[in-house]
C-alpha cells in the first residue's frame, strides 16, 4: 500500500509517496530534514499516513524533540528567546511565582503536564490534589523524569529542590506530606509547566 511520509524541520517541509516498506526512502527524506536545521533545537515533525484512508481515521501528526538534545550547552540568551521572562526565571534561575497566581494551580483540566523547557512529560492530571498552598501539587511524577537534590538556599529550612531529569529545569520542590499512596508534595510552579489536555 503506497505511504505519504511527511517531514517538517523548522520552516521547512519534505513530503514523498512511497511503499509502505521502504525505510531507505523515510530515511533518505529524514536525512533532508535534518540538514535543513540551523540549529540543534528546532522540532522535527514525521507522519506516516496510508494513501486513501479517510480523515478520521487519521491520528494527528506527533511533534517530539529529538533524543540527542545537549540541554546544558543551551545558553542563557537562547532560553531566553524560547521562554517568556517569568519562565526564564523560574525554570532556568530558580524563582518561585507567588501562591495562587499560577495558570495551574486551581486547574482540573485532565491531561498531562509537560515541562516548558524540553517538552518532557512530568506529571498526570490524575496525581494533582488541592495541597491549600496555591501551586499545582502532585503526589507522584511520571516515571524518572523527575529528579529531586538537596536545596540550602535558605540556611534554616533545607529543602528538596524538584528538576527536569532531562533539561534541569526547576521545577519547585517536594515534601513529605502529601496523600496516600506515596506521601509526597510535588510543589511545582505554573511556570516551569506546560499542560497538554487530554
Amino acid at each position: 500500500m503506497a505511504s505519504r511520509y511527511s517531514i517538517t524541520a523548522g520552516s521547512s517541509s519534505f513530503t514523498s509517496l512511497s511503499n509502505f516498506s521502504s525505510k531507505s526512502k523515510v530515511l533518505q527524506l529524514f536525512s533532508l530534514a535534518l540538514g535543513t536545521l540551523n540549529r540543534p533545537r528546532n522540532k522535527i515533525s514525521f507522519s506516516v499516513s496510508a494513501m486513501g484512508s479517510s480523515a478520521s481515521s487519521q491520528k494527528p501528526d506527533t511533534t517530539q524533540e529529538t533524543d540527542n538534545i545537549n540541554y546544558s550547552s543551551i545558553s542563557d540568551e537562547e532560553w531566553r528567546k524560547r521562554l517568556t521572562d517569568e519562565q526564564f526565571y523560574i525554570a532556568r534561575k530558580k524563582g518561585t511565582e507567588r501562591a495562587f497566581n499560577g495558570e495551574y494551580w486551581n486547574t482540573k483540566t485532565p491531561g498531562t503536564y509537560h515541562c516548558i523547557c524540553c517538552d518532557t512529560p512530568l506529571f498526570e492530571s490524575t496525581t494533582k490534589f488541592d495541597s491549600g498552598t496555591g501551586w499545582p501539587s502532585y503526589y507522584q511524577p511520571i516515571g524518572n523524569n523527575v529528579k529531586s537534590k538537596l536545596d540550602q538556599s535558605i540556611i534554616i529550612m533545607p529543602r528538596q529542590e524538584v528538576l527536569c531529569s532531562v533539561c534541569d529545569a526547576h521545577l519547585g520542590h517536594v515534601f513529605d506530606d502529601g496523600p496516600p499512596p506515596t506521601g509526597k508534595r510535588y510543589c511545582i510552579n505554573s511556570a516551569s509547566l506546560k499542560l497538554k489536555p487530554k
